[in-house]
């Protein structure tokens, strides 16, 4: 057996760098490069391996350990799936840093390779600088963080365990159900150790996703329940982005006359001006789709794990009289809610339905009531989109925004109230133009998030909305933008506080309190940020604007910068758009308060709708 000697960073490296992927009949490399933050745990080993290697995988300087792995993160959805990055930090605080990250990670199932550095496995110079002693446990150290929200974890403590547990990385990255975050904590002297390794270890490897076909049972149980259908819903999730499935969503809903509703996820499956197509759904949905779920007889949920904000907590349609039929890669989602299972990738699926289904379809009135709903919906947009006086609303920042995009451009957020206005009102314009990070809802996604999209689509605009409360917790990677050349435009809304939970907080009965500025301890009138100033600190280009038309025409001069633009506006923190929805938020049974009891009253009277 040939062999090569190679330290175990270099070893790492030499493997990632022979994966590929095969996407549209074009091989790429799987890794763009890696995001690093260097600290004694990885500076020596990791960081030697990494500059060797820098023309085929370039490294990323970033400013925070979470920024950078939330970019990393956004890189590969904004890919599908199907291209990623590798994170590495020291350490102690920088791995714990990127725990966050891959909690977001796993819990919306995208890929991302941490590396974060260990203590020494051959434990001489314990304890090191920045380890944690569990005096029960020596193996213990702060990667053991990663293990809950990892979907694949090791410790590398012997250079030879590389030979055995990349492909078991690789494995868990690309694999459509189990796909997530992979940590491989790797001890700093390991890191550093030789050995002579297999020489096959290193030869190219060329990838493809699987895409398997569902079992003909489930598929002709599928069949049945929908051609009993009168009044079928198709909820798309982000299931059918990452399988590539959008254009035949769209033709099996136009054949069979179907209305699409879609999850946070999904939305941007199909266009808004899809004949079958009624945006978001659910707590942060629009009107129309949740009235055709409410009375609709079939629901067909399609690559989603139906989260709370998508059912209402379980309150969207009529568990009597309506037939759940999940179509997923993962039978773990599949058989939620006791729904009828179909087990499979979505494109493939969806093509078996389509020839097995042949010319059914629903009857035309049920989609001629979904598309009237619709322009009803349609004409809702335009009233709370458009200007009036006073402070803006965020649909009204929303509206201008997008009168201001072009088709091309991809809207980028994360956390607060701007998700749910954003799934109500953006009309997106298909496949990769919406990007919000709302299965974890982590703030501080935003700008790193933006980034990681634009490193994807270096051609395209991308346009980051944010809050004043999300920008302060994390907005150092506008300034890794910036040093990248990586232009993204930030629209800041700055409505003095957390104005989503404030508002969430008054809708059960609270008082105002620690949400806006005004309602904190101390002395909240000091508390006057020039975010544009900030802004322009870090190197990027940056002015407030004070109403609609300026930020209309700060979007316009933004687009034709070359460097990052951050344009913030002052916005009204209390007002939201309504759609009739419910969210299960539990309100104090016993309260001093006679607006809590009333809440609670009414709490009680909604969770009759439950299931249980």
């Amino acid at each position: 057996m040939k062999t090569i000697r190679y330290t175990a960073a270099q070893a790492m490296l030499a493997f990632l760098t022979q994966q590929y992927i095969v996407i549209d009949h074009e091989e790429f490399p799987i890794f763009a490069g890696a995001f690093a933050i260097f600290g004694h745990g990885n500076v020596a080993g990791l960081g030697e391996a990494l500059h060797d290697n820098k023309a085929t995988f370039p490294t990323y300087r970033a400013h925070n350990e979470q920024g950078m792995a939330h970019a990393a993160i956004a890189y590969a959805k904004a890919n599908n799936r199907r291209r990623m990055m590798m994170c590495t930090s020291s350490i102690g605080p920088g791995a714990t840093n990127m725990v966050t990250a891959a909690g977001l990670a796993h819990a919306n199932r995208l890929p991302v390779l941490f590396v974060p550095g260990d203590n020494f496995a051959n434990r001489k110079p314990d304890p090191v600088l920045q380890q944690i002693e569990h005096f029960s446990d020596p193996n213990i150290s702060v990667n053991d963080c990663f293990k809950p929200v990892s979907r694949y974890f090791d410790r590398i403590n012997r250079p030879e365990q590389l030979i055995n547990s990349l492909p078991v990385a690789m494995q868990t990255l690309l694999d459509p159900v189990n796909c997530g975050p992979v940590t491989l904590a790797f001890p700093q002297d390991v890191q550093a150790e030789a050995f002579d390794y297999p020489v096959s270890l290193f030869t190219k490897r060329v990838h493809r996703i699987r895409q398997p076909l569902a079992e003909l049972f489930e598929v002709e149980q599928a069949v049945s329940a929908i051609k009993k259908s009168q009044k079928p819903l198709i909820i798309a999730g982000g299931g059918v982005l990452y399988s590539g499935a959008a254009a035949a969503l769209s033709e099996f809903a136009e054949t069979h006359q179907i209305p699409v509703a879609e999850t946070q996820a999904g939305k941007g499956c199909l266009s808004w001006q899809h004949p079958c197509a009624l945006g978001g759904v659910g707590v942060t949905g629009s009107e129309a789709a949740n009235k055709i779920a409410a009375e609709a007889d079939l629901i067909i949920a399609i690559g989603t794990r139906l989260q709370d904000f998508t059912t209402s907590s379980r309150t969207l349609w009529n568990r009597d009289n309506t037939v759940l039929l999940q179509l997923n890669i993962g039978a773990f989602d599949a058989n939620k809610h006791d729904a009828v299972s179909l087990v499979g990738d979505a494109t493939q699926t969806l093509t078996q339905l389509h020839s097995a289904l042949a010319q059914w379809s629903a009857p035309t009135t049920w989609l001629e009531k979904a598309q009237v709903l619709n322009i009803k919906w349609q004409q809702h947009y335009e009233d709370v989109t458009s200007d009036t006086e006073g402070l803006p609303s965020d649909a009204q920042v929303l509206g201008a925004v997008k009168r201001g995009s072009n088709a091309g451009d991809t809207i980028v957020c994360a956390a607060g109230g701007l998700p749910g206005e954003l799934h109500k009102l953006w009309r997106a314009e298909g496949p990769g133009s919406y990007h919000v990070e709302y299965g974890f809802s982590c703030m501080g996604y935003e700008i790193a998030g933006g980034l990681g999209v634009k490193l994807a689509k270096p051609n395209n605009d991308v346009i980051v909305v944010v809050g004043d409360g999300s920008y302060m917790m994390l907005n150092a990677e506008l300034a890794t933008s910036v040093m990248l050349k990586q232009k993204i435009i930030v629209i800041l809304l700055d409505n003095r506080g957390f104005g989503c939970i404030h508002r969430l907080q008054q809708g059960t009965g609270n008082a105002p309190f620690n949400n806006l500025l005004d309602d904190c301890e101390g002395a909240p009138e000091l508390m006057q940020i020039d975010f544009a100033q900030h802004a322009r600190s870090m190197g990027a280009n940056a002015e407030h604007v004070h109403s609609l038309g300026e930020l209309e025409a700060a979007l316009t001069k933004a687009k034709s910068n070359t460097t990052s633009t951050l344009i913030a506006i002052n916005t009204d923190p209390h007002i939201s758009t309504v759609n009739g929805s419910w969210w299960d938020v539990a309100i104090p049974q016993t309260s001093k308060r006679k607006a809590v009891a009333d809440a609670h009253e009414n709490y009680t009277q909604q969770q009759v709708k439950q299931p249980y």
